[in-house]
Parts: structure tokens; C-alpha cells; sequence
């Protein structure tokens, strides 16, 4: 038989709850082993998702950490399954409507700092897919830094919709 928690129980358990989160480790960019380094860059968690049948188009999403003292430039790269690849930016427009558009000076990357390419804001575009994304089936980008020069990185590829924060490697045959 259960008993019902009174409000003393109720704050203990979720101290003990609370206590419990906190001990859990939260992997950070900064902590993550990179998947790829060119010069002092590193390349971290990169990843696209699934696309359904003919779609034109795939965005693929990293951290890229500049352990340098010198900024750095993500300008586009080459792949195998697209026409081409671009650097792109989401942002709210004047009129306050979502647009994209390519970055025609790539994406800075400060010394000492990391940037965020994700959905919804800085990402790298596949323009003119040749063929669909399929989960699980990693892709090899090439990527290209004004400074750096070029680094082919394993891309994974989620399930639509998901982020690395979301997908489960649970069956997968893989460990974090």
C-alpha cells in the first residue's frame, strides 16, 4: 500500500530529485571530443538530418571551436551527394519575418571562442541533393576555412527532427 506524500515528504523528495540532476554531467561543447581538427580548429558534433525522398535541400549543424589566436572563417565546402555547399544564416528580418540567406563571407570564428551552427540559426547548406539523407547512413563533408583550408568530417545522419540532444544511441551498437 502507497501512502500519499505529505508536504515535508513532497520537499524531500524533490530535494532528493533535485540533488540527483545535479550529479548528472551535462556534456558541453567544450567538453566533447572533436570528430575533426584543421589547424587550430576543431570540429565538434557535427551532424545533418534524414530528408524525405527528392527534397532539394539539407542543413547540417556543428560547433566549430577556434583554439587559435587568430579568427578563422567557415566559407563552404565540397560533398559528394550535393551540387553544392553554402553557408547560411536564419534571422528575423525587419518586417519580422524568418528569412534565410547565404553568407556570402561565411561565418566568423573568434580566436578562443566556438560557434553554433543549429537549426533555426548559422548552418551549412547542401544545395541540389542528388539524393535523399537516410538516418543512421553518416555522410563525408568536406569543409572549407579561409585560414585553415579544408577538413573532411563524418557527418551524422538523425532521424528528421532530431538533434544530437535528442537522438538516442540506444541500439545503435555505439556508446557517448
Amino acid at each position: 500500500m502507497t501512502r500519499p506524500l505529505t508536504c515535508a515528504g513532497a520537499a524531500l523528495a524533490t530535494a532528493a530529485a533535485l540533488a540527483l540532476s545535479l550529479a548528472i554531467p551535462v556534456a558541453t561543447a567544450s567538453d566533447m571530443k572533436p570528430a575533426a581538427k584543421v589547424g587550430a580548429l576543431e570540429i565538434i558534433q557535427p551532424y545533418a538530418r534524414a530528408t524525405p525522398p527528392k527534397a532539394p535541400v539539407a542543413g547540417g549543424y556543428l560547433v566549430v571551436r577556434n583554439t587559435g589566436d587568430k579568427p578563422d572563417w567557415l566559407i563552404g565546402g565540397d560533398v559528394d551527394f550535393a551540387g553544392r555547399v553554402e553557408v547560411h544564416e536564419m534571422a528575423v528580418d525587419s518586417s519580422n519575418i524568418m528569412r534565410m540567406r547565404k553568407l556570402a563571407d561565411g561565418i566568423e570564428v573568434p580566436p578562443g571562442q566556438s560557434v553554433t551552427l543549429k537549426p533555426g540559426g548559422l548552418h551549412v547548406m547542401f544545395m541540389q541533393l542528388r539524393e535523399p539523407l537516410k538516418a543512421g547512413e553518416p555522410r563525408s563533408v568536406t569543409l572549407r576555412f579561409k585560414e585553415a583550408g579544408d577538413v573532411t568530417v563524418p557527418f551524422a545522419v538523425l532521424p528528421i527532427g532530431e538533434t544530437p540532444a535528442t537522438h538516442s544511441h540506444e541500439g545503435h551498437g555505439t556508446t557517448n
